[in-house]
C-alpha cells in the first residue's frame, strides 16, 4: 500500500496546480438532470488558489448544464503516474480580456472565429474538494515496479494519495 497524505488549503491548491497543469486534459463532467455528462476539455490556466479556467462555446452542452446546475466533477489521469479528481462549482464569463489571456491558437479547431469569436466563453471551476494519487519516483520507476510485482506476485505500490480540501 502506498503512502496516504491528506492536503488542505494552500498545499491542496499547490497539488491541484501541479497535477492539472501537467496532465492538462480532463473529463469535464456536468449534470443533466440526474445524469453525469462528460466530455474532454483542456485546462487553460490554474491559479495559486487551485481555481481552473477553460474556454468553451456559449452554445455548448456544458454551458447549458452549468447554467442549470453549477456543480461539476473533473477527472484527470496520466496512466501509471498521476490521477486527480475534483468536485466544485463552475461559473461562466464572457470577459474579453480573460478570453484573450487564456486563448491558445489550438482552440480555433473548435472555435473557428478565433479569440474574437462572440460565442467564446470562459468557464471557471472553483474546487471544493477532491482526491489525488501519484507515484513517488516517476512513470518509468512505476512501470518497472509494476513489472516486478507481476513477476514476483508481491505488491509494490509506489504511490502517494490523499484527500484534497480547499
Amino acid at each position: 500500500m502506498g503512502d496516504h497524505k491528506d492536503l488542505t488549503d494552500e498545499l491542496a491548491a499547490d497539488k491541484i496546480k501541479d497535477l492539472a497543469e501537467t496532465i492538462k486534459t480532463c473529463m469535464f463532467c456536468t449534470y443533466n438532470s440526474d445524469r453525469l455528462q462528460s466530455r474532454p476539455m483542456s485546462v487553460q490556466k490554474v491559479d495559486e488558489l487551485g481555481h481552473l479556467w477553460f474556454l468553451s462555446d456559449r452554445n455548448s452542452s456544458q454551458n447549458a448544464e452549468i447554467t442549470l446546475n453549477p456543480q461539476v466533477e473533473l477527472f484527470f489521469a496520466e496512466p501509471h503516474d498521476k490521477f486527480l479528481t475534483l468536485h466544485g462549482s463552475a461559473s461562466i464569463s464572457y470577459d474579453r480580456e480573460t478570453i484573450k489571456e487564456l486563448y491558445d491558437p489550438i482552440v480555433k479547431v473548435w472555435m473557428p472565429g478565433g479569440e474574437d469569436d462572440p460565442n467564446l466563453s470562459v468557464i471557471t471551476v472553483v474546487p471544493e474538494d477532491g482526491y489525488y494519487w501519484n507515484n513517488k519516483h516517476g512513470k518509468m520507476v512505476a512501470i518497472a515496479k509494476m513489472a516486478t510485482a507481476l513477476v514476483t506476485g508481491k505488491t509494490m505500490d509506489d504511490g502517494i494519495e490523499g484527500n484534497l480540501k480547499l
